[in-house]
């Protein structure tokens, strides 16, 4: 097998003679030591198995072209003491969520010294001696709580440069003794905050699809609650790969803290466009069952991280989907079907819907084409 060590940059790895993929996944998964390991024992040229075969000419860069647009920033300040306020951020949200997919949102109502503490919290058990961490490292999809490299590192074409502490939280959430001692008590702090504000969101989407604002939360759409703290490294080659390969995610929506390192890219009009991080901001974005079950209103879009020189970069998301162990169909909503318009898409429940998701990993496709009629 050939080495991690590369001596060029311009041969594919699958047309390097020897060149075994499936060795080098595993001895980089059997150490247990994520990404970071890589970098702290002074790593200077990535291994193969990070780069894909058109990133060998340095094809990934910063990506970002100039746009004369943005993503949304909304202000929810004063949106529960005065109706018309309230009125005119869902309109925005509705907006933001069939143009964009994505907007962010200030003043929600969780305290920036909460927001500060969960990425702290993060960092702390990313940066924990590397022995103790090990104890959390994990494949078991029954684990409610455990530590990893890349959760498709076995599908994929190409890892990506990241490692991720993920949290089940509901709706059968951890023992507080089954947290990690070091970030437990502002996971949990964590945790709760965003399940609130994420009922508020299913609210207002709600009510931005014309809808009961209890449309969506009677559907099951926030019974479960999925908390992952990714770690993204410094990277001595960041042309060569990226921190989250281009996907779409297969919840009903994320809310993602960021810290303000940047990275975060969202694919809209067909170019690459920054999510500038903003202090005291959390990143709203659509995911695929709200595009399924609003028939397209609106857009699950896809998005990106990538790799830097500087960091590390750590980011918190909150995944909403309903239960996966449920028999639960998702389909179009009917109330969303005006007389001759079609549904796009098929029935499916969450667990259909994610076992065809893992299976492919990030390969850069969204999983939603699968499910048309």
């Amino acid at each position: 097998m050939v080495s991690s060590s590369r001596s060029s940059d311009k041969i594919p790895a699958e047309k390097v003679p020897d060149y075994d993929r499936e060795s080098e996944v595993k001895s980089f998964d059997d150490k247990k030591l994520g990404v970071k390991g890589l970098v702290d024992a002074g790593l200077t040229k990535i291994p193969w198995m990070f780069i894909e075969e058109r990133q060998t000419t340095g094809m990934i860069t910063s990506g970002s072209t100039e746009s004369p647009e943005s993503i949304p920033v909304i202000d929810f300040k004063d949106m529960d003491k005065d109706a018309a306020v309230r009125t005119e951020i869902i309109k925005k949200v509705g907006e933001a969520c069939e143009k964009w997919g994505f907007f962010q949102v200030v003043n929600h109502g969780i305290p920036e010294s909460v927001l500060n503490a969960i990425i702290d919290g993060i960092r702390r058990f990313h940066e924990q001696d590397a022995e103790t961490k090990k104890e959390w490292y994990s494949r078991d999809p029954q684990k409610k709580v455990k530590f990893n490299s890349n959760f498709d590192l076995y599908q994929s074409r190409m890892a990506n440069w990241r490692d991720t502490l993920g949290c089940m939280m509901a709706p059968n959430p951890p023992n507080p003794e089954q947290l990690p001692a070091v970030c437990r008590d502002i996971v949990m702090e964590y945790s709760e905050q965003v399940v609130k504000l994420g009922l508020t969101l299913f609210q207002l989407l709600s009510e931005a699809l014309g809808l009961h604002p209890n449309h969506l939360k009677d559907m099951g759409c926030a019974e479960s609650t999925l908390i992952l703290g990714h770690y993204y490294p410094p990277c001595p080659e960041p042309q060569l790969t990226l921190g989250t390969s281009s996907h779409t995610d297969p919840v009903f929506f994320t809310l993602l803290l960021q810290d303000q390192i940047g990275g975060l890219q969202v694919l809209h009009e067909d170019q690459w466009v920054d999510v500038p991080p903003i202090p005291g901001a959390l990143v709203i974005n659509m995911g695929d069952f709200l595009q399924l079950v609003s028939n397209n209103k609106f857009k699950s879009i896809s998005h990106r991280v990538i790799a830097k020189h500087v960091g590390p970069r750590i980011s918190v998301a909150c995944f909403f989907r309903g239960q996966q162990n449920s028999t639960r169909l998702y389909c179009p909503i009917k109330e969303l079907l005006p007389e001759g318009n079609a549904p796009i898409y098929r029935e499916t429940t969450i667990n259909e819907y994610l076992t065809y998701f893992y299976s492919k990993g990030l390969d850069g496709n969204s999983s939603l084409p699968h499910f048309k009629l």
